[in-house]
Protein backbone atom coordinates (compact mmCIF):
# COMPACT_ATOMS: atom_id res chain seq x y z
CA UNK A 1 0.00 0.00 0.00
CA UNK A 2 1.75 3.29 -1.22
CA UNK A 3 1.65 5.85 1.56
CA UNK A 4 -1.32 8.10 -0.25
CA UNK A 5 -3.62 5.19 0.86
CA UNK A 6 -3.15 6.63 4.01
CA UNK A 7 -5.06 9.91 5.49
CA UNK A 8 -1.81 11.09 7.76
CA UNK A 9 1.00 13.64 6.12
CA UNK A 10 4.09 12.23 5.30
CA UNK A 11 6.35 12.24 8.33
CA UNK A 12 9.79 13.98 8.15
CA UNK A 13 12.61 13.77 10.04
CA UNK A 14 15.56 16.28 9.05
CA UNK A 15 19.29 15.59 9.70
CA UNK A 16 21.41 18.34 9.22
CA UNK A 17 19.98 21.78 8.72
CA UNK A 18 21.91 23.75 6.73
CA UNK A 19 21.14 25.28 3.70
CA UNK A 20 19.53 21.85 1.84
CA UNK A 21 17.52 20.99 5.76
CA UNK A 22 15.70 24.30 5.74
CA UNK A 23 14.98 25.11 2.53
CA UNK A 24 14.40 21.68 0.99
CA UNK A 25 12.55 21.10 4.86
CA UNK A 26 10.52 24.66 4.72
CA UNK A 27 9.19 23.06 1.67
CA UNK A 28 7.99 19.99 3.60
CA UNK A 29 6.92 22.67 5.96
CA UNK A 30 4.79 23.93 4.44
CA UNK A 31 3.42 21.04 2.10
CA UNK A 32 -0.17 19.74 3.24
CA UNK A 33 0.81 16.80 2.71
CA UNK A 34 3.84 16.25 5.24
CA UNK A 35 4.46 17.37 8.75
CA UNK A 36 8.39 17.52 9.70
CA UNK A 37 8.03 15.77 13.33
CA UNK A 38 11.79 15.67 14.08
CA UNK A 39 14.95 17.42 13.78
CA UNK A 40 18.75 16.35 14.08
CA UNK A 41 21.58 19.08 13.97
CA UNK A 42 25.01 18.73 16.23
CA UNK A 43 24.31 22.88 16.96
CA UNK A 44 21.90 23.50 19.50
CA UNK A 45 21.13 26.74 18.77
CA UNK A 46 20.18 26.03 15.55
CA UNK A 47 18.20 23.39 16.94
CA UNK A 48 16.12 25.40 18.77
CA UNK A 49 16.04 28.04 15.63
CA UNK A 50 14.92 25.61 13.46
CA UNK A 51 12.63 24.10 15.60
CA UNK A 52 11.10 27.18 15.83
CA UNK A 53 10.66 27.97 12.73
CA UNK A 54 9.07 24.50 11.39
CA UNK A 55 6.98 24.22 14.66
CA UNK A 56 8.96 20.92 16.41
CA UNK A 57 8.83 20.49 20.40
CA UNK A 58 12.11 20.33 22.16
CA UNK A 59 11.65 16.79 22.74
CA UNK A 60 11.70 15.75 18.99
CA UNK A 61 14.65 17.92 18.51
CA UNK A 62 17.74 16.06 18.44
CA UNK A 63 21.98 15.73 18.58
CA UNK A 64 22.25 11.84 17.67
CA UNK A 65 20.63 11.10 14.17
CA UNK A 66 20.60 7.02 15.53
CA UNK A 67 18.07 8.35 18.56
CA UNK A 68 16.41 10.16 16.27
CA UNK A 69 15.58 6.80 14.35
CA UNK A 70 15.13 4.64 17.28
CA UNK A 71 12.45 7.25 18.98
CA UNK A 72 10.29 8.89 16.12
CA UNK A 73 7.59 7.35 14.17
CA UNK A 74 8.95 8.75 11.39
CA UNK A 75 8.16 8.31 7.31
CA UNK A 76 10.61 9.88 5.41
CA UNK A 77 14.02 11.71 6.02
CA UNK A 78 15.81 14.29 4.84
CA UNK A 79 19.79 14.40 4.41
CA UNK A 80 21.17 17.44 4.27
CA UNK A 81 24.33 16.85 6.23
CA UNK A 82 28.17 17.24 4.72
CA UNK A 83 28.93 15.27 1.77
CA UNK A 84 30.84 12.24 3.28
CA UNK A 85 28.42 11.49 5.85
CA UNK A 86 25.35 10.56 3.30
CA UNK A 87 25.96 6.77 3.05
CA UNK A 88 25.79 5.98 6.74
CA UNK A 89 22.37 7.99 7.10
CA UNK A 90 21.07 6.84 3.78
CA UNK A 91 21.68 3.54 4.68
CA UNK A 92 20.54 4.12 8.37
CA UNK A 93 17.29 5.84 7.04
CA UNK A 94 16.13 2.61 4.70
CA UNK A 95 17.11 0.12 7.23
CA UNK A 96 14.29 1.52 9.30
CA UNK A 97 11.88 1.20 6.13
CA UNK A 98 11.93 5.06 5.76
CA UNK A 99 11.81 7.13 2.24
CA UNK A 100 14.90 9.30 1.68
CA UNK A 101 15.47 12.92 0.24
CA UNK A 102 19.18 12.87 0.27
CA UNK A 103 21.45 16.27 -1.02
CA UNK A 104 23.91 15.68 -3.70
CA UNK A 105 26.42 13.81 -4.17
CA UNK A 106 24.70 10.90 -2.59
CA UNK A 107 27.93 9.49 -2.02
CA UNK A 108 31.98 10.58 -2.59
CA UNK A 109 33.00 7.48 -2.79
CA UNK A 110 32.26 4.85 -6.17
CA UNK A 111 31.89 1.47 -4.14
CA UNK A 112 29.15 3.06 -1.51
CA UNK A 113 27.06 4.38 -4.53
CA UNK A 114 27.01 0.85 -6.18
CA UNK A 115 25.61 -0.40 -2.44
CA UNK A 116 23.16 2.00 -2.10
CA UNK A 117 21.86 1.43 -5.38
CA UNK A 118 21.90 -1.89 -5.22
CA UNK A 119 20.06 -1.23 -2.01
CA UNK A 120 17.49 1.20 -3.25
CA UNK A 121 16.94 -1.43 -6.34
CA UNK A 122 16.07 -3.93 -3.44
CA UNK A 123 13.66 -1.46 -1.83
CA UNK A 124 9.75 -0.06 -2.18
CA UNK A 125 11.23 2.98 -0.70
CA UNK A 126 11.77 5.96 -2.77
CA UNK A 127 15.62 7.68 -2.46
CA UNK A 128 15.53 10.45 -3.92
CA UNK A 129 18.35 12.51 -4.82
CA UNK A 130 18.70 16.67 -5.20
CA UNK A 131 19.79 17.32 -8.29
CA UNK A 132 17.38 19.75 -8.74
CA UNK A 133 18.13 20.52 -13.21
CA UNK A 134 15.72 17.15 -13.34
CA UNK A 135 12.83 19.61 -12.56
CA UNK A 136 13.78 22.26 -14.06
CA UNK A 137 11.76 23.14 -17.34
CA UNK A 138 14.84 23.92 -19.52
CA UNK A 139 17.15 20.81 -18.61
CA UNK A 140 13.62 18.98 -19.72
CA UNK A 141 13.22 20.97 -22.91
CA UNK A 142 16.80 19.87 -23.69
CA UNK A 143 16.20 16.20 -22.54
CA UNK A 144 13.21 15.78 -25.26
CA UNK A 145 15.84 17.10 -28.27
CA UNK A 146 17.83 14.40 -27.42
CA UNK A 147 15.16 11.14 -26.96
CA UNK A 148 16.19 10.29 -30.20
CA UNK A 149 19.60 11.49 -31.63
CA UNK A 150 22.65 11.93 -29.03
CA UNK A 151 25.06 15.10 -29.38
CA UNK A 152 28.40 15.06 -30.68
CA UNK A 153 30.55 17.43 -28.91
CA UNK A 154 29.64 19.52 -25.89
CA UNK A 155 30.78 22.25 -23.42
CA UNK A 156 30.12 23.21 -20.10
CA UNK A 157 30.81 25.61 -17.49
CA UNK A 158 30.19 26.91 -14.07
CA UNK A 159 31.33 29.38 -11.72
CA UNK A 160 30.66 30.99 -8.52
CA UNK A 161 32.75 32.43 -5.79
CA UNK A 162 33.06 29.20 -3.77
CA UNK A 163 36.37 29.37 -1.76
CA UNK A 164 34.90 32.33 -0.37
CA UNK A 165 31.80 31.55 0.67
CA UNK A 166 33.05 28.12 1.75
CA UNK A 167 35.45 29.77 4.38
CA UNK A 168 34.92 28.31 8.11
CA UNK A 169 32.50 26.11 6.79
CA UNK A 170 32.94 21.74 6.47
CA UNK A 171 32.99 22.59 2.45
CA UNK A 172 36.86 22.75 2.65
CA UNK A 173 37.58 20.02 5.23
CA UNK A 174 37.72 17.63 2.78
CA UNK A 175 36.68 14.40 5.83
CA UNK A 176 33.46 16.05 5.36
CA UNK A 177 33.21 17.60 1.41
CA UNK A 178 35.33 14.74 -0.06
CA UNK A 179 36.59 16.78 -2.58
CA UNK A 180 36.32 20.29 -3.71
CA UNK A 181 34.32 22.82 -6.22
CA UNK A 182 33.49 19.44 -8.48
CA UNK A 183 32.04 17.68 -5.97
CA UNK A 184 30.16 20.56 -5.20
CA UNK A 185 28.71 22.74 -7.24
CA UNK A 186 30.59 20.95 -9.96
CA UNK A 187 28.51 17.91 -9.50
CA UNK A 188 24.69 19.53 -10.54
CA UNK A 189 26.90 20.02 -13.63
CA UNK A 190 27.73 16.68 -14.31
CA UNK A 191 24.57 15.87 -13.65
CA UNK A 192 23.17 18.34 -15.87
CA UNK A 193 24.86 17.19 -18.65
CA UNK A 194 24.39 12.88 -18.12
CA UNK A 195 20.91 13.10 -17.70
CA UNK A 196 19.54 15.43 -20.23
CA UNK A 197 21.96 13.73 -23.30
CA UNK A 198 21.82 10.21 -22.01
CA UNK A 199 25.55 9.97 -22.91
CA UNK A 200 27.58 7.67 -21.31
CA UNK A 201 31.21 8.42 -20.43
CA UNK A 202 34.03 6.21 -20.83
CA UNK A 203 37.16 7.84 -20.10
CA UNK A 204 38.36 11.64 -18.43
CA UNK A 205 41.40 13.87 -18.73
CA UNK A 206 41.74 15.96 -16.04
CA UNK A 207 43.51 19.35 -14.59
CA UNK A 208 43.11 21.02 -11.44
CA UNK A 209 43.88 23.47 -9.33
CA UNK A 210 44.11 22.72 -5.46
CA UNK A 211 43.00 24.99 -2.29
CA UNK A 212 45.14 24.12 0.54
CA UNK A 213 48.54 21.60 1.07
CA UNK A 214 46.96 18.50 0.91
CA UNK A 215 45.24 19.15 -2.55
CA UNK A 216 42.38 17.73 -2.16
CA UNK A 217 40.14 20.72 -2.31
CA UNK A 218 39.76 21.92 -5.85
CA UNK A 219 39.69 25.27 -6.82
CA UNK A 220 39.60 25.23 -10.47
CA UNK A 221 39.03 21.76 -12.64
CA UNK A 222 39.47 21.30 -16.73
CA UNK A 223 37.34 17.96 -18.03
CA UNK A 224 37.88 16.18 -21.28
CA UNK A 225 35.75 13.77 -21.30
CA UNK A 226 34.75 10.91 -24.34
CA UNK A 227 31.70 9.27 -24.45
CA UNK A 228 30.73 5.95 -25.75
CA UNK A 229 29.09 7.22 -28.66
CA UNK A 230 32.28 8.63 -29.97
CA UNK A 231 31.30 12.25 -28.51
CA UNK A 232 33.90 14.35 -26.56
CA UNK A 233 33.07 17.36 -24.24
CA UNK A 234 35.05 19.90 -21.82
CA UNK A 235 33.97 20.68 -18.67
CA UNK A 236 35.41 23.84 -16.66
CA UNK A 237 34.83 24.68 -13.32
CA UNK A 238 36.31 27.98 -11.82
CA UNK A 239 35.36 28.01 -8.12
CA UNK A 240 37.27 31.14 -7.29
CA UNK A 241 35.17 33.21 -9.59
CA UNK A 242 33.03 36.73 -9.10
CA UNK A 243 29.83 35.02 -9.29
CA UNK A 244 27.78 32.09 -10.28
CA UNK A 245 27.12 31.44 -14.10
CA UNK A 246 26.24 28.07 -16.15
CA UNK A 247 26.67 27.84 -19.61
CA UNK A 248 26.05 24.78 -21.77
CA UNK A 249 26.13 23.94 -25.29
CA UNK A 250 25.27 20.66 -26.40
CA UNK A 251 25.93 20.43 -29.59
CA UNK A 252 24.26 17.34 -32.61
CA UNK A 253 24.11 17.23 -36.28
CA UNK A 254 21.89 19.61 -36.95
CA UNK A 255 22.52 22.42 -34.23
CA UNK A 256 22.96 22.69 -30.80
CA UNK A 257 21.26 23.46 -27.59
CA UNK A 258 22.62 26.15 -25.29
CA UNK A 259 21.28 26.47 -21.57
CA UNK A 260 22.59 29.43 -19.73
CA UNK A 261 21.73 31.03 -15.98
CA UNK A 262 23.07 33.23 -13.19
CA UNK A 263 22.94 32.49 -9.69
CA UNK A 264 20.37 29.96 -8.41
CA UNK A 265 17.20 30.64 -10.45
CA UNK A 266 15.87 28.34 -13.08
CA UNK A 267 17.75 28.33 -16.63
CA UNK A 268 17.04 29.65 -20.24
CA UNK A 269 17.14 27.00 -22.91
CA UNK A 270 17.91 28.23 -26.66
CA UNK A 271 17.84 25.92 -29.57
CA UNK A 272 20.60 26.45 -32.37
CA UNK A 273 19.81 25.43 -35.96
CA UNK A 274 22.40 24.53 -38.78
CA UNK A 275 21.78 28.25 -40.00
CA UNK A 276 22.81 29.17 -36.56
CA UNK A 277 19.33 30.34 -36.43
CA UNK A 278 18.00 31.21 -32.44
CA UNK A 279 14.73 29.96 -30.94
CA UNK A 280 13.60 30.57 -27.68
CA UNK A 281 10.96 28.24 -26.04
CA UNK A 282 9.01 29.51 -23.62
CA UNK A 283 10.30 28.68 -20.25
CA UNK A 284 7.35 29.09 -17.39
CA UNK A 285 9.48 28.52 -14.12
CA UNK A 286 6.05 29.28 -11.69
CA UNK A 287 5.35 25.85 -13.23
CA UNK A 288 8.31 23.55 -12.66
CA UNK A 289 8.04 21.65 -9.26
CA UNK A 290 10.07 22.05 -6.14
CA UNK A 291 12.38 19.20 -4.73
CA UNK A 292 9.61 18.84 -2.03
CA UNK A 293 6.46 18.51 -4.11
CA UNK A 294 8.28 16.43 -6.33
CA UNK A 295 9.68 13.89 -3.37
CA UNK A 296 6.40 13.59 -2.15
CA UNK A 297 4.18 12.90 -5.28
CA UNK A 298 6.98 10.24 -5.51
CA UNK A 299 6.66 8.44 -2.45
CA UNK A 300 2.40 8.98 -2.26
CA UNK A 301 2.17 7.13 -6.37
CA UNK A 302 5.36 4.59 -5.57
CA UNK A 303 6.76 6.09 -8.68
CA UNK A 304 10.38 6.72 -9.25
CA UNK A 305 12.00 9.80 -8.24
CA UNK A 306 12.69 12.55 -10.91
CA UNK A 307 16.60 12.00 -10.03
CA UNK A 308 17.27 8.45 -8.28
CA UNK A 309 20.12 6.83 -7.11
CA UNK A 310 21.25 5.36 -10.59
CA UNK A 311 21.66 8.89 -11.84
CA UNK A 312 23.61 10.05 -8.83
CA UNK A 313 25.91 6.63 -8.80
CA UNK A 314 26.70 7.78 -12.94
CA UNK A 315 27.69 11.32 -11.19
CA UNK A 316 30.06 9.70 -8.85
CA UNK A 317 31.94 7.48 -11.15
CA UNK A 318 32.46 10.37 -13.45
CA UNK A 319 33.63 12.53 -10.67
CA UNK A 320 35.99 10.11 -9.14
CA UNK A 321 38.10 8.93 -12.02
CA UNK A 322 38.35 12.94 -12.56
CA UNK A 323 39.88 12.77 -9.54
CA UNK A 324 42.40 10.37 -10.09
CA UNK A 325 42.60 11.46 -13.57
CA UNK A 326 44.12 14.95 -12.00
CA UNK A 327 46.06 13.52 -9.53
CA UNK A 328 47.58 11.11 -11.55
CA UNK A 329 47.89 12.69 -14.84
CA UNK A 330 46.68 9.83 -16.62
CA UNK A 331 43.12 9.49 -18.96
CA UNK A 332 41.10 7.35 -16.56
CA UNK A 333 38.56 4.85 -17.33
CA UNK A 334 35.10 5.71 -16.34
CA UNK A 335 33.91 2.60 -14.07
CA UNK A 336 29.88 1.97 -15.09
Amino acid sequence: MSDAATSRPIRIGIVGLGYIGTTVGGGFHRHPDASVRAICDLDADRREAVGRDFDVPADRRYADYGAMLEERAIDAVLVGTPHTLHYGQVVAALERGCHVYCDKPLTTDLERARDLATRAERSDRTVMVGYQRHLQTAFRTARERFADREPTWLTATMTQDWIDDSRGTWRLDPELSGGGFLYDTGSHVLDGVLWTTGLEPVSVAASMDFYGDAERIDRRAHLDVRFENGATGTFSFHGDAPSVREHLHLWDDEGAIYLEGAQWGSREVVEIDSDAGEYAPYIDPRREQSRADAFLESVADGTDPPATVEDARRVTALTEAAYEAARTGDRIAVET
